[in-house]
């Protein structure tokens, strides 16, 4: 056994975890248990965006674990509707339903989107289909893996759940061929962010909002990766200027404290459902409510999302040096990046391992990508930290 598996001898072996044990956190660092120092630039997937411990977000923790932590939806509870209504300003909606996890939220529009395809737009009952995308990642629910096109989150899990149809990604006009008059939903990530943050062709999701309003059809955009500043915009649908009739969100919610994930969208969409069709023990309660409206005042400055612009675009201008040192090309939005490594250098895993001894936790995917996805706390310093440990992993491994 490893030094570090002994931390983990009694925990089911569904990660393959970096050979790391962190202990503590601050800002876009964390510490090991031999008090070794590593810039972050995974930030959890994302739900770090505001890094580990941020003031503000723990100040607002222990003020309510002062004085109340959960009711239940059996009960309203103070904090459900000013957190409701903040988020729904955020986000430009008009009605949230509040759930714990990402992909619980998007089951929830999953539902909703069914519910309203029988209640309001006539579809017959067990008839609706939802159009997907390929290189998609939802959750990892039996649902959401029924039409996940990677077979390690797929494979030996059905049978699956019926009433999906998959296209390609950013190909409106195979969507467009694919609608059916039972056709309720399209559900996409607005930038994929497990398939190594892949960027749809520009015009991309204006083509399908034109698509699904001509043909009523509801529009749910999976924010929870992308959205809450990381890509320089409070959404990534902000920024092309799509609305969407339904926005998941979760990850950076929870302000990296606790999970908090939502449902936000269209009034009558929101409205099909009724008491008793939907619930969760833990959604709406006071603690996530609160921690989740602190996270809404950090994103109302507007701060997260300039600094994920003006530093997205440094970290663009590294990363552009590199081509051909390296690696063989990037994609980025904001301060997030996919980066392909040249294979004769090493997979993505064996050249994150090299970059933790540089002082830098990343994460790869799909064999030789490697995300960047740093804090939105960041500073130019720290930025300049994570770009050289960069530089000198992919030197080291040349």
């Amino acid at each position: 056994m490893d030094d570090d598996d002994r931390f983990a001898a009694h925990v089911a072996h569904n990660y393959h975890p970096l050979g790391v044990v962190v202990a503590q956190g601050e800002g876009c660092w964390v510490t090991d248990i031999e008090g070794k120092r590593y810039l972050d630039a995974l930030s959890a997937y994302s739900a770090l965006n505001f890094g580990h411990r941020h003031p503000d977000l723990i100040a607002a923790a222990k003020s309510q674990l002062g004085r109340l932590t959960l009711t239940s939806r059996a009960f309203h509870n103070d904090r459900l509707g000013p957190f409701a209504t903040a988020l729904c300003e955020l986000v430009e909606q008009d009605t949230m339903l509040p759930m714990n996890t990402g992909a619980e939220a998007v089951e929830t529009a999953l539902k909703l989107a069914r519910l309203w395809g029988y209640r309001a737009k006539g579809v017959a009952q067990d008839r609706a289909e939802i159009i997907v995308a390929s290189g998609n990642f939802h959750g990892r629910t039996i649902s959401i893996v029924s039409f996940s096109s990677d077979p390690t989150a797929r494979n030996g899990f059905g049978p699956f759940t019926p009433g999906f149809v998959t296209v390609p990604y950013g190909d409106a006009d195979a969507l467009e061929a694919a609608i059916t008059k039972n056709t309720v939903a399209v559900l996409l990530e607005p930038i994929q962010g497990e398939a190594g943050v892949i960027i749809p062709p520009d015009g991309y999701l204006a083509q399908v909002r034109t698509l699904t309003t001509a043909r009523d059809i509801l529009l749910i955009a999976d924010e929870i990766q992308s959205g809450l500043g990381r890509t320089g915009a409070t959404l990534e649908t902000m920024r092309v200027n799509v609305h969407p009739d339904l926005v998941t969100l979760g990850k950076a919610l929870g302000g990296g404290i606790l999970p908090v994930s939502a449902v936000a969208g269209r009034a009558d969409v929101m409205a099909v459902i009724r008491p008793g069709e939907h619930g969760s023990t833990f959604g709406g309660n006071p603690l996530a409510c609160a921690v989740g409206r602190a996270v809404i005042t950090l994103l109302d400055s507007g701060i997260p999302q300039a600094n994920a612009r003006w530093l997205g675009d440094a970290m663009r201008q590294e990363l552009e040096a590199l081509v051909g040192n390296g690696i063989v090309g990037f994609r980025q939005a904001g301060l997030w990046a996919g980066i392909d490594i040249d294979p004769e250098l090493g997979t993505g895993r064996e050249v994150c391992e090299v970059l933790m001894r540089h002082g830098l936790l990343a994460k790869d995917t799909h064999d030789s990508t490697i995300r960047l996805a740093p804090p939105l706390t960041i500073t130019d310093d720290e930025l300049d930290f994570m770009c050289a440990a960069l530089t000198g992993a992919l030197a080291e491994l040349a």
